[in-house]
């Protein structure tokens, strides 16, 4: 029986790295082809890699919380298979080209969840029924040529690119040969390559931010064995402290802090809810805030912008996709509201309680997750007198909502109860200057305070 290795697979654009989540294989087991082997979380989302052919399993590479880069070996198979498709070399998994053709490099079936939830996407890979000759892998090219757009329109469709016979120039596939695809009756599958590359990729750890020696805690004197306890500090727990450690240590951080009376938009919400619950919407006070954040991003177009480093630009994003911090069991994720200057009231109540229940529920999409210009954090009843949000890098400000409570406040002369809350929002001093903070700021509230301001103009 010969050996051959199968080695982690190129699981998105722009992915170099992946964190083993879990093992759902060990050394002796006996594999079948298609079988669940890993679970391997990216910058966004966990993958679950399954074995492109049968065999006994040598060895496993790699524990839970280790991060491995693409290409290297995950595991290592014994297989009377291996010896016949090698003429009795042992192989691995990532072929070499051939004058034939591309080289044959099955990287078994990819299935995307939410990190730390269990279930498969519903567009888990599928067989492909091909017309044409293709390469021993099944695709007609590893890594197959296409423009942007014609990448684009195979994710939506569910198409995997590699699958696709070519008809442009130099072997590139066309959009016109993923529509001929479907067409032919062939099944799509999923991608695995399809996730768009991040503006900025996290790193795999807290400390490596800084570049600093990892802090050793040291066991508690004389406690013994019952003085503590130790767990793995992986997964989203892990992306999570990286992220915000990059945050913190990249952007100048500043806060804003100021009362809002949103005693007007409370009398609003009332006359507008029995309305949006007649459509099957719960309206709640965060769609008006959504609104109101996008009115004065318009106004203060360097809040939707971010820093490219690599080039010394400043990115003025064109879109208004505004992320909604939300707790889940796997910790904080932020799902995003896509083009929601183009979205009515009702429209953004209705995407934001959709993007929240599949977030909690780990259902929600890859795309769902990325994209952010601005990023909105509210704790509703659990938010507090104010606090000092990290931004979502690399966006140049977030904007955190806190309790609503009953105040005295000052009208025409005179002392009434007013409904008050207090808005923080954290800016990058690289790129915002605390007058332009303010102003943004201040446009916020003045939106939230006079609410028939926001439908002025606004979808």
């Amino acid at each position: 029986m010969a050996r051959w290795e199968f080695k982690l697979p190129d699981i998105g654009e722009g992915v170099a790295e992946g964190e083993i989540v879990a093992w759902l294989i060990k050394a002796g087991e006996v594999v079948k082809e298609d079988q669940p082997m890993v679970e391997v979380m990216t910058d966004k989302a966990t993958v679950t890699i399954a074995a492109p052919r049968g065999g006994v399993v040598v060895q496993t590479n790699g524990k839970v919380g280790d991060v491995v880069q693409v290409h290297a070996v995950l595991v290592v198979f014994e297989s009377e298979g291996a010896t016949k498709a090698n003429g009795g070399q042992n192989g691995s998994q990532e072929a070499k080209p051939s004058a034939d053709g591309p080289a044959a490099t099955a990287v078994g079936d990819i299935k995307e969840h939410l990190p730390g939830m269990g279930g498969a996407s519903p567009r888990a890979a599928a067989p492909v029924a091909s017309a044409a000759p293709a390469s021993a892998s099944g695709y007609y090219n590893d890594k197959p040529l296409a423009t942007p757009a014609t990448r684009r329109a195979a994710r939506e469709l569910g198409v995997d690119l590699r699958a696709v016979p070519p008809t442009g120039p130099q072997g590139r596939v066309t959009k016109t040969d993923v529509e001929a695809f479907l067409q032919s009756g062939a099944m799509a599958v999923t991608a695995a390559g399809a996730m768009p590359r991040p503006m900025a990729a996290a790193p795999t750890s807290p400390s490596s931010v800084a570049g600093r020696e990892p802090v050793r805690i040291a066991p508690m004197p004389g406690a013994g064995d019952a003085g503590e306890e130790r767990v793995p500090f992986a997964g989203m727990r892990r992306r999570i402290a990286a992220r915000m450690a990059q945050s913190t240590q990249t952007a100048a951080h500043f806060t804003f802090v100021e009362e809002c009376d949103v005693t007007a938009l409370k009398a609003l919400r009332a006359r507008l809810k029995p309305m949006a619950e007649a459509r099957g919407v719960k309206l709640t006070f965060l769609p008006f805030i959504v609104k109101a954040v996008v009115a004065a991003l318009k106004k203060h177009p360097v809040l939707n912008s971010a820093l490219d480093e690599s080039t010394n630009e400043l990115v003025y994003r064109k879109v208004f996709h505004i992320g909604i911090a939300t707790s889940t069991d796997a910790g904080l994720m932020v799902p995003v509201v896509k083009h929601a200057d183009r979205m009515s009231l009702v429209d953004i109540a209705r995407e934001i309680e959709r993007l929240g229940a599949d977030a909690k529920a780990g259902k929600a999409k890859v795309d769902d997750l990325q994209g952010s210009t601005f990023t909105i954090t509210s704790l509703g009843a659990d938010g507090g007198l104010f606090a000092t949000p990290i931004i979502n890098f690399p966006e140049v400000g977030i904007l955190g909502v806190h309790q609503m409570k009953q105040k005295p406040v000052v009208k025409d002369g005179a002392i009434v109860i007013g409904d008050v809350m207090l808005l923080s929002l954290s800016f990058d001093h690289r790129i915002v200057d605390g007058h332009v903070g303010a102003a943004f700021a201040y446009d916020i509230i003045r939106y939230l305070e006079q609410p028939d301001s926001l439908f002025l103009d606004m979808a």
